[in-house]
């Protein structure tokens, strides 16, 4: 049975769907191999010789080679089969996590992440396009589904997995437990994925053209101060969990993995008001955050501080999703620009320069100076979601609402 796709590939079903899982797990294990080193810093920084704000330097470079691939990859690959490109960044975990499972130094470490990092920006900016182009028009929807399920089941274990395997196998062995796992979805992508040959399209090359339309330059602004808010925070939980609210190493994991069941929860949960309190929930989100961030340097025993990040993972994860929602409605025309390109790259750029400040100040005056700057961040994304909502107002109320509500 085959089914007519997007472009002019015809892909037969049971391998189209065979290729989707394949990407899926690649996800997974590009996200659990991304955030990993959070649940990591102490052994990290202890066995290599650095401090542990150097540790989290870990995060800091694969986003920052994340973002310079998301930008530039469409221009250095239109002509390359799509097929042959995925895989090659379905490679590059691999070869990450032999790196970074032997490197036996601050500077192998670094190459193994940036190596993570290229195929994580080139990956994502290419996954949607992909998608599209393997499944008919009615499951694209499911496939990218199935991807984004990927995305979370691995931002819910990746750092109750690190902690675990780092006590029993330590941090190395943890790095190289996702590299056959990462084997196993390249095998299943190559085996299940056609050829799918460049469309004879003509590339702008210039994602940034999209920030001149003023509802997406305040999105994608809400979308940075969230992502290096969260991060400026939760890149350096353990070292605060360890050090000041006293949890013992065997119960770190418990803690992480209730903030990722948390997650999975408030994602559930929110994700059925997103579609008539959109702008509302975007907007409350990085305030409950920033309280939460605040509230933490003040309560100093483990009940609490639990309660508190149990909360923090039900409404942090659950905010990708309302910026996701935000996306299909503002830039469906440009759906592939900005979902694949852009989108990526303030994400990305947001984790990178939110990790690496985190960390100077870590160093510099010790974990608490980390808190009050991620809250600052996070009410900054909340202004900047508010600032969206009130643009989107005025704009119907003028009676040109931004380029494609198509979804709202």
């Amino acid at each position: 049975m085959t089914n007519p796709t997007f472009g002019v590939t015809i892909v037969k079903t049971a391998a189209a769907w065979g290729a989707v899982a394949s990407m899926a797990l690649c996800v997974a294990v590009l996200i659990a191999s991304e955030f990993m080193p959070v649940s990591l810093l102490t052994p990290i920084a202890r066995d290599l010789g650095m401090s542990e704000g150097q540790a989290g330097q870990a995060i800091s470079i694969s986003g920052l080679f994340a973002v310079l691939t998301s930008l530039f990859i469409a221009g250095f690959t239109r002509k390359i089969d799509r097929k042959f490109v995925l895989s090659s960044f379905s490679l590059m975990p691999i070869v990450s996590g032999l790196v970074v499972s032997s490197a036996p130094n601050y500077t192998a470490l670094m190459v193994g992440r940036a190596l993570l990092g290229v195929a994580i920006g080139g990956f994502w900016s290419m996954s949607t396009a992909v998608v599209m182009r393997l499944l008919p028009e009615s499951a694209v929807p499911e496939g990218l589904a199935m991807l984004n399920a990927g995305n979370a089941i691995a931002a819910t274990i990746s750092a109750p997995l690190g902690s675990f395997l780092g006590d029993y196998i330590g941090w190395p062995g943890a790095f190289f437990f996702v590299v056959p796992l990462a084997l196993i979805a390249l095998i299943g992508q190559w085996t299940n994925m056609p050829s799918l040959p460049p469309r004879n399209r003509r590339a702008t090359g210039n994602v940034f053209r999209l920030l001149a339309r003023g509802q997406v330059a305040l999105g994608m602004t809400a979308i940075l101060l969230l992502f290096m808010g969260q991060f400026a925070l939760f890149t350096y939980l353990r070292p605060f969990l360890e050090s000041a609210a006293g949890f013992s190493v065997s119960g770190l994991p418990l803690v992480l993995l209730l903030m990722g069941l948390a997650g999975v929860a408030g994602t559930w949960c929110i994700s059925r008001l997103l579609v008539t309190r959109l702008y509302s929930i975007v907007i409350a989100i990085p305030l409950v955050m920033a309280a939460i961030a605040l509230t933490l340097i003040v309560v100093g025993s483990e009940l609490p501080v639990a309660a508190l990040l149990i909360a923090w993972g039900f409404f942090g994860t659950a905010a990708p999703v309302g910026w996701g929602t935000w996306l299909s409605r503002v830039l469906h025309d440009d759906a592939e620009a900005g979902g694949g390109g852009l989108q990526v790259a303030v994400i990305q750029f947001a984790i990178t320069i939110g990790a690496a400040t985190g960390g100077l100040l870590f160093d510099w005056a010790g974990w608490w100076s980390s808190f009050p700057f991620a809250a600052a961040l996070l009410l900054g994304s909340s202004v900047a979601a508010w600032a969206a909502s009130f643009e989107w107002e005025h704009s119907k109320s003028n009676g040109d609402p931004p380029r494609s509500r198509r979804g709202s």
